[in-house]
C-alpha cells in the first residue's frame, strides 16, 4: 500500500514538473521585452550634432563666408545656442529643440526590429530659412554613416518620418536612400501620395520617382496639443502612425550605391532640428520578433 502512494506520488509530481516546463518554456517563447525609456533629463542615451544657420538663399552647396571660404559646420555633442535641452512637465522630461540651428539629435545605440511611440507638440518660434513656412522636424530611422551626407549637409543617411505641419507622417529619403511605398502613380509633376491599399510603389534614389510621399490624411492634432506619432519597423518594413491612424505602409528599405541597391533594416534614430521649435516626450522603443499581427495584412 506504501508502495502505491509512493508511486502515485511520483506520478503526481512528474506530470508536475512537465506542466511547469511547459509553461516556463511557453511564456520564454511569448516573452516581449518592456518598453525602453529613451528620454531622461541628461540626453544620456543620445548624442547630438549641428551643421549651420541656414540662409534663404541656400542651393544644397556647402555654406561659404562673404570672400568665398567654407564654413565649417558646428560639428557633434557642441549644443552651441543650447538647441537641444530637456524640461520637466509634471515629473517627465520634455526634450525642446529649438530649431536655431540645422542638426539632430541621434542615438548611441543602432535598432532594427522595433516598436518606437513619441509624443510631439509644436512651440511658437521659426528661424530662416522657414520663418514664412510650415514649421518643420523629422524623425529618421535606419541612420548610418556620418551626419552631413544630405542636400542640407546636417544628417545621416537614412529614411524619414517627417514631422512637419499638414504633413506629420510624409515620406522623404535622406541622401540616397530608397523604399517602396504604398502609394498612387503620381501623373505628371504630381506627387505620389500614400495609399494604404495601393501596390508598392518606389521612391527614392535609383527609381522613377523623386524621394518624397504624401501621407493619406493629416491626423495630427490641433496645433499646441500632442500628437501621439508611432514608428514600427522589422525586416525593411516599416509603418507610420499619427494618433492611431496609418498614414503610410513602407517596404524595402535600402540604399543605392553605383548601379546596386543595398538593404537598410538597422541604424540609429535622428530627431532633426530644422528651422522651427518642436518638442517630444514620451519616448520609448520596444524590440520586436514581428509585426504585429492587426497589420500583416498591409505586406500581403
Amino acid at each position: 500500500m506504501l508502495y502505491k502512494k509512493k508511486q502515485m506520488f511520483m506520478t503526481y509530481l512528474v506530470r508536475f514538473l512537465f506542466a511547469s516546463l511547459i509553461i516556463i518554456m511557453v511564456t520564454s517563447f511569448n516573452y516581449q521585452s518592456e518598453p525602453k525609456k529613451l528620454l531622461d533629463k541628461n540626453l544620456s542615451q543620445w548624442e547630438m550634432y549641428l551643421s549651420y544657420r541656414h540662409n534663404n538663399d541656400y542651393k544644397g552647396d556647402v555654406p561659404k563666408d562673404s570672400i568665398g571660404n567654407i564654413i565649417q559646420p558646428f560639428g557633434y555633442n557642441k549644443n552651441v545656442g543650447n538647441v537641444f535641452s530637456v524640461n520637466e512637465e509634471n515629473g517627465d522630461p520634455v526634450l525642446r529643440i529649438s530649431g536655431e540651428i540645422y542638426g539632430c539629435l541621434f542615438t548611441k545605440e543602432e535598432y532594427e526590429n522595433y516598436d518606437l511611440k513619441l509624443k510631439v507638440k509644436w512651440g511658437t518660434l521659426k528661424w530662416t530659412p522657414r520663418l514664412n513656412k510650415l514649421k518643420d522636424a523629422g524623425i529618421c530611422y535606419h541612420s548610418i554613416g556620418d551626419c552631413g551626407v544630405d542636400y542640407w549637409h546636417t544628417w545621416m543617411l537614412s529614411q524619414e518620418f517627417q514631422v512637419m505641419q499638414g504633413h506629420m507622417g510624409d515620406y522623404w529619403n535622406i541622401s540616397n536612400s530608397a523604399i517602396d511605398v504604398r502609394a498612387f502613380l503620381p501623373e505628371g509633376t504630381m506627387n505620389p501620395v500614400a495609399g494604404n491599399n495601393q501596390p508598392f510603389l518606389p521612391v527614392g534614389t535609383g527609381t522613377a520617382t523623386p524621394g518624397f510621399c504624401l501621407r493619406t490624411v493629416d491626423n495630427a492634432s490641433p496645433e499646441g496639443e500632442w500628437t501621439n506619432l508611432e514608428l514600427i519597423c522589422y525586416q525593411g518594413k516599416s509603418l507610420h502612425i499619427v494618433n492611431g491612424k496609418m498614414v503610410m505602409v513602407l517596404a524595402n528599405s535600402r540604399y543605392h550605391v553605383g548601379d546596386k541597391d543595398v538593404p537598410l533594416t538597422k541604424g540609429k534614430i535622428q530627431l532633426q532640428s530644422e528651422g522651427a521649435e518642436v518638442f517630444f516626450k514620451d519616448i520609448t522603443i520596444e524590440n520586436i520578433d514581428r509585426l504585429p499581427t492587426e497589420y500583416t495584412y498591409y505586406f500581403k
